[in-house]
């Protein structure tokens, strides 16, 4: 037995309200879990018609599921492991803009639409120089929306009450200020009126967004025991852990239309996103990449492991608290229910993050992720932060790439590789060749954009920390740091 309206015994039909562009797991998961949500507590009474924004045919599906799909939330809440399943009402149904052209143009005529949100990978918002308005479809989302927002402006003869509040998803800075200025773009390439511009200048809200929610793949491997636990079939199951945040940098009125707050959902309308994505950039990201080398050359496999173990579980709570928070804007409340929110979500025992996976370009993420933390604390305190130094010392002692006579199998640009693997190539095993290392891997400027040597006091902690785990080992090393600190 399949998954239909037959099946979902609360099912209801709702006015289309959202065009969505994505169908994948991330948005169902995230924008469509909270408009059910809304839906349930009779806040918001809508439906997302999902457009296609590639050419592979996944809205049949969607359309022979009748919109529907299970939706499963793992994690741990208030202390608990909990795993918790629902059937997701939100979609109305699905169009393929490469063989329905027509009808996707045709929602643009229905008044009741207001709100436009997407999800098409961080590529996705991208102009192409090919498309055209006459093509059917454009090939770039940006110009499948401005051929949208421009039948739409026609449709309604320019009313400025017919516009939308535009929510992207994709995981880029500014997404939204990017996605108008490439509508704008095309306007102009496309020789559109001057009324189209205005139109899309004082008639539309293009709001930037931070989306946070860890949501994997289809569950294939598990597949067979969810179809038992359900009893019934669904090509669309997703799952997505519990922690959810969405940040709006917009106006207050969008929650009048948009009532999540209302629904007790974790979204922020605020004037400034910049504290926020901050916080997720230098608190969950850093976090994950100070304890990679760390927790690697500990021995140690997950993120999970990591953080449950006693040693490298209080270096990570440390280096988070006591190096990271203080070099952030928002107030200690804010930034510590963030953070152990954070902790839980690393201890998630549905997901297995191994440490190696997240090692990818580790040079690039440390400079991005841990280094302002870095130069903050620094700044403010007078001092460096020893954990997060440190964690640069077991970077570069991780990019030997052996540890107890292992390989590790280490992914990162190839000049990055090349570096690390003519310095440790000739390591001679002294305390002088050490400070080679690190000096020349601080002066990497391709990397740091600058000569980290140069920052007062680094090199040479920098340098204390690699000599202790190369000559004493992670364990006794960290414990050490530990201790002392």
């Amino acid at each position: 037995m399949k998954l239909s309206k037959e099946l979902c015994k609360n099912y209801k039909k709702y006015p289309e309200k959202i065009l969505q562009f994505g169908e994948g797991n991330f948005i169902r998961s995230f924008v469509d879990w909270m408009v059910d949500d809304m839906n349930c507590k009779g806040l918001f009474n809508g439906s997302a018609v999902v457009i296609q924004p590639r050419k592979r045919d996944r809205v049949t599906v969607l359309n022979n599921q009748d919109g529907l799909f299970t939706l499963y939330l793992n994690g741990i809440k208030d202390g608990e492991a909990k795993s918790t399943h629902k059937i997701i009402n939100a979609i109305s149904r699905g169009i393929n803009t490469y063989t329905d052209y027509d009808e996707f143009l045709k929602v643009a005529e229905n008044p009741e639409l207001r709100i436009i949100t997407s999800n098409t990978t961080e590529a996705g918002i991208a102009f192409d120089e090919d498309d055209e308005l006459t093509d059917r479809p454009q090939t770039s989302f940006p110009g499948k929306l401005t051929a949208f927002l421009y039948h739409r402006y026609k449709s309604f003869n320019g009313d400025n009450n017919k516009g939308f509040i535009i929510l992207p998803c994709e995981l880029i800075d500014k997404n939204g200020q990017k996605l108008k200025e490439i509508i704008l773009k095309y306007a102009e390439k496309w020789h559109l009126d001057k009324g189209f511009i205005d139109w899309i200048n004082n008639a539309n809200t293009f709001c930037n967004t931070l989306v946070d929610r860890i949501v994997p793949g289809y569950p294939k491997d598990k597949i067979d025991k969810i179809t038992e636990e359900l009893g019934y079939e669904d090509a669309l199951v997703a799952e997505g852990e519990v922690f959810h945040l969405w940040v709006i940098e917009g106006p207050k009125w969008i929650k009048d239309e948009f009532p999540v707050d209302k629904a007790g959902l974790n979204v922020l309308v605020v004037d400034d996103m910049t504290p926020y994505r901050t916080r997720k950039v230098r608190i969950l990201n850093g976090a994950h990449t100070s304890m990679v080398p760390v927790g690697y050359l500990y021995g140690l496999e997950t993120v999970k492991e990591a953080v449950e173990d006693e040693v490298i579980g209080k270096f990570v709570k440390k280096a988070i608290f006591e190096d990271i928070i203080p070099t952030l804007d928002l107030s200690e409340k804010e930034l510590t229910d963030f953070a152990n929110d954070v902790l839980d979500r690393f201890k998630n025992p549905y997901i297995k993050h191994r440490l190696i996976s997240i090692s990818l370009n580790s040079m690039s993420k440390y400079k991005t992720r841990v280094l302002p933390s870095v130069f903050k604390y620094k700044e403010i305190k007078g001092a460096l932060p020893n954990r997060l130094v440190f964690s640069l010392a077991a970077l570069i002692r991780f990019y030997k790439g052996e540890i107890n006579g292992e390989h590790i199998d280490l992914s990162d640009n190839e000049d990055i590789l090349q570096l690390y693997k003519g310095l440790w190539g000739n390591y001679d095993g002294t305390k002088e060749y050490l400070e080679k290392i690190v000096e020349e891997v601080l002066a990497y400027e391709k990397n740091w954009d600058m000569d980290l040597n140069n920052v007062d006091g680094l090199k040479e902690m920098v340098l204390e920390y690699l000599v202790d785990i190369e000559k004493k080992g992670i364990t006794e090393a960290v414990k050490e740091l530990m201790s002392n600190s």
